[in-house]
């Protein structure tokens, strides 16, 4: 057991709870024993750790429900240990594994597999999602009580949609018997099949085939239909578009058990950034137009979309530094994420409370994780960071051993200091 960790003169965030006062916690073992502006250094019980926040924030650590990680089948990509790390720099104390790993994880010995090297690296709390139909072939249902008995989070096929309405139609009906959550990637696969980016001007002056970007908003549609037909809990995954989020808010107002997510990606960034055929900004679904990025920013503020998750996508440089079709998709994000994600709050006026609590309590109240909260009882997960503080996102400072990021060389603001698992430090950040 740690010993006790005592943080005072911090400014305390629990996004829950609406909290924001200056003040302290205690941790004793792996819960928090007590916080609030009554705690102060002479709380420390003998022997704790004593840090002086010095006026910096201490939130509930982020969860972030949406990773990918190279292990097993991709080692070269991102090992768990390299991405738990990066997630513990980004203040990420746990995450969603997505199970497109190889063999994919559609199985109760995969799912322990996975629990049981996360715990050997004894970095963040790593938390498996289950593939939702056996090999992630969209075929056939995998054993969805099996796994959920045996601690998976939610069911997905990754970045694969599910096809075929009767397939879907049955997951959502039977996941309603243990209040299982369905995960969809939004796109109509023949309508992206031999696509790259997002159809239109840009896409035809670049020579690039182009998805059209009603082939999110065609199978977000279809699901919704048949989500009201079951009764069943349905997330939708990095939703990019105006129409999508239009959408999932008409089917919230009919009582409809949807929820989404949006990536950090798709909130910053627009498709403008693949000129001159920049690969490290080929993402699925692609980046949008300047409206919808507009439009998933709008979706984040009133309360449409519910989730900020990474959509951690590691690629090596052999993957990437290819022509422009052929160059894998995807960008690594859960090292950066919070920083990001402040753009919304000094650009777009969001509230940092509202903010954090899409990287907090959200995603942990839709996988029924104990996380995500400052409250005494609740394990001692924590981030101490300066959300003023400037820094640049250089490749030498990402933890992952892929370096595909879409920030590279920008200046961002929110730059952590401390993460906490357990009461236990993880990550401290490098003295300037």
């Amino acid at each position: 057991m740690s010993r006790p960790l005592l943080i005072i003169n911090a400014r305390l965030l629990d996004p829950a709870t609406g909290l924001d006062v200056k003040g302290g916690l205690l941790a004793v073992g792996e819960r928090i024993a007590e916080l609030g502006p009554q705690v102060t250094a002479a709380m420390a019980p003998s022997g704790a750790e004593i840090i002086d926040a010095k006026g910096l924030c201490l939130a509930p650590g982020l969860v972030d429900m949406r990773v990918q990680l190279g292990e097993p089948g991709a080692e070269h990509k991102e090992r768990i240990d390299s991405g738990a790390m990066a997630a513990a720099a980004g203040g990420v104390t746990s995450l969603a594994l997505l199970p497109n790993t190889d063999p994919p994880i559609d199985n109760p010995a995969m799912l322990e597999f996975v629990a049981r090297r996360a715990r050997l690296v004894k970095l963040v709390k790593v938390y498996p999602y289950a593939a939702l139909t056996k090999k992630l072939e969209g075929k056939e249902l995998a054993e969805l009580g099996l796994l959920k008995a045996a601690g998976a989070v939610a069911f997905t096929d990754a970045d694969r949609t599910i096809a075929n309405a009767r397939l879907l139609r049955r997951a959502l009906s039977y996941a309603t018997l243990f209040d299982g959550l369905i995960v969809q990637h939004p796109e109509e696969p023949e309508l992206a099949r031999y696509g790259y980016v997002t159809e239109g001007a840009l896409a035809s002056k670049l020579g690039l085939s182009g998805i059209p970007a009603a082939a999110e908003i065609i199978m977000v549609e279809r699901d919704l239909r048949i989500l009201e037909l079951t009764g069943g809990r349905l997330h939708i995954a990095h939703v990019s578009t105006a129409a999508a989020i239009e959408a999932i808010a008409a089917a919230k107002a009919r009582g409809l058990r949807v929820t989404c997510d949006a990536s950090p990606h798709h909130l910053a960034l627009n498709e403008l950034e693949i000129e001159g055929y920049r690969t490290f900004a080929k993402v699925r679904p692609p980046l949008r137009s300047e409206q919808d990025r507009r439009a998933v920013v709008a979706g984040l503020k009133d309360g449409t979309i519910d989730v900020i998750a990474s959509d951690h996508c590691p690629q090596d440089q052999d993957s990437k530094r290819q022509t422009f079709a052929q160059a894998e998709p995807g960008v690594i994000g859960v090292q950066t994420m919070l920083p990001v994600a402040m753009r919304l709050h000094y650009e777009d006026g969001m509230p940092l409370l509202d903010l954090l609590r899409r990287m907090t309590s959200a995603p942990a109240d839709l996988l029924g994780l104990d996380a995500g909260r400052l409250r005494k009882g609740s394990p001692a997960d924590c981030v101490l960071f300066d959300p003023d503080a400037p820094w640049k996102i250089t490749e030498q400072a990402l933890f992952s051993l892929s370096k595909n990021s879409a920030f590279e060389g920008r200046l961002v603001q929110g730059k952590v200091h401390r993460t906490i698992v357990d009461g236990r430090t993880i990550y401290t950040a490098a003295e300037a």
